[in-house]
């Protein structure tokens, strides 16, 4: 093969992986992307950044902390509620999914048990498993809070990627509270 239809081919490939790339890179940012991040999601168990407590970890009593959100858009009509840690071996780690969380609802409590749907965790679990990271580094936890214009329906023990694919286009405010871990 000649080495000008060589060279076509690598730049044909490259722009092709781009494409790809830049395809996979909207896709993730679509979900926090189509709305501006205004709800303030807080909690009285840590601060933005803070460790988590070791109760909310597998090291303690494993139960989820108090969060409680604020600057909800007009229109909402659920919630979901997606924690997970990027930092884990093996890719991003999902430790906790509920939606159709009711619209009225500004706080789940300590251990929340209420009302909504709870999907499979990586654990494939429909329950808050708290931060268990191997020992050595820190790692980092986000608790991202979703207002929607819709309630999901989807049928209980959903995985992240379906209630993820389900919101696209529904969302209207998201917020994020990130705390850290390290055994």
């Amino acid at each position: 093969m000649p080495i000008k239809r060589i060279v076509i081919w690598l730049v044909l490939l490259t722009a092709l992986l781009f494409t790809v790339s830049c395809r996979n890179d909207a896709i993730e940012q679509t979900q926090e992307g189509e709305a501006d991040m205004t709800i303030q999601l807080t909690s009285d168990a840590f601060a933005e950044g803070d460790n988590i407590p070791k109760k909310y970890t597998c090291d303690g009593m494993n139960t989820s902390p108090q969060l409680a959100w604020t600057g909800i858009p007009s229109g909402t009509k659920s919630y979901s509620l997606i924690m997970d840690d990027p930092d884990a071996p093996g890719g991003t780690f999902v430790h906790w999914v509920l939606y159709d969380i009711p619209a009225e609802t500004s706080e789940l409590s300590e251990g929340y048990q209420g009302a909504g749907s709870s999907g499979n965790n990586s654990y494939r679990k429909q329950v808050y498993n708290g931060p268990c990271p191997p020992p050595g580094a820190a790692h980092r936890y986000y608790f991202k809070l979703y207002a929607l214009d819709k309630i999901l329906k989807l049928s209980p023990g959903a995985k992240k990627a379906e209630v993820e694919q389900a919101m696209q286009g529904h969302i209207l405010a998201w917020g994020q509270l990130m705390g850290k871990y390290k055994r």
